[in-house]
């Protein structure tokens, strides 16, 4: 098969990387793949980096019909068999590109965000798109209320973790040591684009809540707005929170922690690095938001609290800190959960099986 995969946005975080990793994963099992992407996107470069060929084209509504221009003779040259869209632009303007040539099209929706109901969704949702594939199952019921999309038509299908990362991993003793923990330090954080949405004000009211709980130490682990949380961190002076920045590869300082949480208050699928955590075998707190309690599965591989509640993350990590054995149980069950179902060979089989149907329908 030759797919194409459209993204207009410019940014780097889970949704990038999920379009990479799929397109690296079908391209080893001998599809062709080529990238339409806004000019100067970060998945541009690492498209470009990893050898694709990255096509460029104006997603913006000023230039939509030169761009529905430019794809259709994309579309043509390459001789595409599917399209897969990505965010609602692109979505759109590749939609009714691919519509005019025939094409048929996979959206995948990777945010849990609302969708809008009347004729936007049902236009976006039924008639740009053959099929829509989400990366949580929660966004199912709304895409069947909103835009009246029959259930035949979408599925849940989750960015699956490569158990490579695993090889990745370096010396946790070396690396805890260079952050001044002592062997009886119990490690608490996060790993992600460090975005509104991701918790992180709640992450550190729980610092503050528990910093005379010497043994405790806090950890942000990725780019993003990260400035605005030293901010609040000089502000609170907590002494307790170390800030890491970004990681090409955050493997090694996940591998780390003691007890990983992502306290996202909107808009998550199912999180990938929720998923990484996991399958190192990392303790997991969370909030119930989006795909979230797919992974964290409450007393089973992690624990869950209410949303914008840092009394109760700080009561969670207490139970948790204070249990070393609770800790492994749900260190344990967490992998057990992602090689059962959440692996990058779970989310290439679905995927290219949702592909192969729609070349043959």
């Amino acid at each position: 098969m030759k797919i194409v995969h459209t993204e207009s946005s410019m940014g780097w975080g889970g949704q990038e990387m999920r379009i990479l990793a799929e397109a690296e994963g079908m391209r080893q099992r001998g599809h062709e793949i080529v990238l339409a992407l806004s000019s100067g996107s970060e998945l541009a470069k690492h498209a470009r980096q990893k050898g694709f060929v990255v096509h460029t084209a104006g997603f913006k509504k000023k230039s939509l019909f030169s761009t529905v221009g430019k794809l259709l003779l994309l579309f043509k040259k390459e001789r595409v068999d599917l399209i897969n869209t990505h965010s609602s632009l692109d979505a759109w303007i590749a939609g009714i590109a691919a519509k005019l040539s025939k094409k048929r099209v996979i959206r995948t929706r990777h945010l849990s965000t609302p969708i809008r109901g009347g004729l936007n969704g049902f236009i976006l949702y039924n008639k740009l798109a053959d099929f829509v594939v989400s990366t949580s199952s929660v966004v199912l019921p709304l895409l069947q209320e909103k835009a009246r999309l029959n259930p035949s038509r979408m599925q849940c299908i989750a960015t699956g973790v490569n158990p490579k990362i695993a090889d990745t991993v370096q010396d946790i003793t070396i690396f805890r040591r260079a952050l001044g923990l002592s062997p009886t330090d119990i490690l608490v954080g996060t790993a992600c684009v460090l975005r509104s949405w991701k918790g992180i004000p709640d992450l550190l009211k729980a610092a503050d809540l528990l910093r005379n709980h010497q043994r405790i130490k806090w950890i942000l682990i990725g780019g993003g707005y990260l400035e605005r949380y030293l901010v609040m961190i000089r502000e609170m002076k907590l002494k307790n929170v170390i800030c890491m920045g970004h990681l090409e590869s955050p493997y090694t300082a996940m591998s780390s922690l003691d007890i990983f949480m992502l306290l996202s208050v909107a808009h998550e699928g199912i999180s990938q690095a929720t998923l990484q955590a996991a399958f190192l075998k990392r303790p997991l707190i969370t909030t119930s938001v989006g795909g979230l309690p797919e992974v964290c599965i409450h007393g089973s591989t992690g624990l869950r609290v209410p949303s914008s509640s840092p009394e109760a993350v700080a009561q969670a990590v207490l139970k948790m800190a204070e249990d070393r054995v609770l800790r492994e149980r749900l260190g344990e069950n967490a992998k057990m959960l992602v090689e059962q179902k959440y692996t990058i060979t779970h989310t290439l089989d679905q995927m290219e099986t949702v592909y192969q149907k729609l070349l043959l329908s």
